[in-house]
């Protein structure tokens, strides 16, 4: 999950006069981030083989991260690869890590950034091989169990699953033929309702999730091979 907004962690505003930028290492990498965004996750590593193993066969393309906090899941993903990445997110904070992380890795020459929102992603006229999305995904009501965590980098709506549409909705319209979306949600019933839903009018189907302790990753790709608009 990543911000979506630059405002808050444990619920209150952080003063950036004392914010430290803190290192985390999720496969390979080191990830520098702050309090101010979300804290990367060893285990989302797994997003990041996931993609990896799928982009030796998706057609040729550039990487689309939606959400992307840190950088950490679509750098690793694209580490070793020739893949162009894109990492996109609404925060400023969010996307100079991203930024700093690629230089900090060896991938600055492969990745860019972009600041905007889900939805604005999609108004490039690019098309993707593959689009990585980790948005908030915790219930409104929930975010209170999370104190630590920035609340608009976790909060996903009424039911947790809003921003995981919009994901979809993205990548329904930038996803290249034979493309693919690899999405992180919380729990399965996000999946197998709103997701499925919205994936149904953007014609994306889902073929294969995957189930962890912190999380749950699905591969959606295209029912009919086209990109919808």
């Amino acid at each position: 999950m990543a911000m979506t907004e630059p405002t808050t962690t444990g619920h209150e505003p952080v003063d950036d006069r004392e914010v430290r930028p803190r290192t985390a290492y999720v496969g390979r990498l080191e990830i520098q981030w702050d309090p101010r965004i979300l804290e990367p996750r060893p285990w989302t590593a797994e997003q990041s083989r996931w993609a990896a193993s799928l982009l030796t066969d998706l057609p040729p393309g550039p990487v689309l991260e939606l959400c992307a906090g840190a950088g950490h899941i679509g750098l690793l993903a694209v580490a070793g690869t020739r893949r162009e990445l894109v990492c996109v997110d609404i925060d400023p904070v969010a996307t100079e890590y991203a930024a700093a992380n690629a230089r900090r890795n060896g991938l600055a020459a492969q990745v860019s950034t972009r600041t905007e929102s889900i939805a604005d992603a999609a108004e490039h006229p690019t098309s993707y091989s593959l689009v990585l999305a980790d948005p908030p995904w915790v219930a409104s009501a929930e975010t209170g169990r999370f104190p630590e965590d920035p609340l608009r980098a976790i909060d996903g709506g009424a039911d947790g699953s809003a921003l995981a549409v919009d994901c979809v909705r993205t990548a329904g319209r930038v996803l290249a033929p034979g493309g693919a979306l690899v999405l992180q949600v919380g729990t399965e019933a996000q999946l197998d309702g709103p997701v499925a839903a919205a994936g149904r009018e953007h014609g994306l189907v889902e073929v294969e999730r995957r189930v962890f302790e912190r999380g749950v990753l699905a591969l959606l790709r295209h029912a009919d091979g086209q990109v919808s608009g």
